[in-house]
């Protein structure tokens, strides 16, 4: 059968920009290596060619030479090429990769706005005012509640509040004479001592004229009775 229909070959894979790469810069660092031994050996024939009277051997030397510098050319001129064939790869290369990474991105975006569609169908705007609505009647219910128990029970209704701020400066005004008179307010200065006497409108103590003697007074300020008349 397969002298009929022949035997199926075995494809190799394409290669890749990269091994590409690779084998041309591996060329391009063996012609490398050959310019440099050229050059040492060029350095030289230039030392002999100096130590060398003019005449056949001084002219064998330089015909060495010129082999070596044309054989050198021809590698520079290899290397240049190759170094641009590496060049060109290197912009492929980064041009691919830029577009792996724009399909990357595009998948992601893609992934991302089916998402987002998804999670859009499940949250409605008009749920979210309703919402809105919602809490800012429930703040105001809220408020209203907390100023209705901060109101005080035995103020009357019919109080006007520029009836008290008059009031109010008066007694500021009150308050500032008397801290100005006496140096401190009334209500703040210590009792005076009263005389009870005046108060109460007793009637002085009568008093008896003595004759040559004084009369001797109890604990009371009464004339002390004698005791004589005490035993009796």
């Amino acid at each position: 059968m397969r002298r009929v229909f022949g035997a199926k070959k075995n494809t190799e894979p394409a290669p890749s920009i990269q091994d590409a790469s690779d084998r041309i810069n591996k060329r391009g660092e063996s012609v490398e290596d050959k310019i440099k031994k050229l050059d040492v050996e060029l350095c030289k024939y230039k030392e002999q060619i100096q130590k060398t009277r003019p005449g056949p051997a001084q002219q064998a030397l330089k015909a060495r030479a010129m082999r070596l510098l044309k054989q050198k050319k021809m590698y520079e001129g290899q290397r240049d090429m190759l170094y641009n064939q590496t060049f060109n790869l290197d912009q492929v290369s980064f041009a691919a990769e830029g577009l792996k990474d724009a399909q990357q991105t595009m998948t992601a975006l893609k992934s991302a706005n089916k998402e987002l569609k998804g999670m859009m169908k499940t949250v409605q705007i008009q749920d979210i005012d309703n919402l809105q609505d919602e809490m800012m009647d429930l703040m105001d219910d809220s408020s209203e509640i907390q100023e209705t128990l901060g109101r005080s029970y035995n103020v009357p209704d019919g109080l006007d509040e520029d009836d008290l701020m008059g009031e109010l400066e008066a007694l500021e005004a009150d308050m500032g004479d008397e801290t100005e008179a006496d140096g401190m307010p009334s209500y703040l200065q210590p009792d005076k001592q009263s005389d009870y006497d005046d108060e109460l409108n007793l009637p002085p103590v009568p008093t008896r004229p003595t004759q040559g003697r004084v009369q001797a007074e109890d604990e009371f300020g009464l004339p002390a009775v004698p005791r004589a008349s005490l035993r009796g």
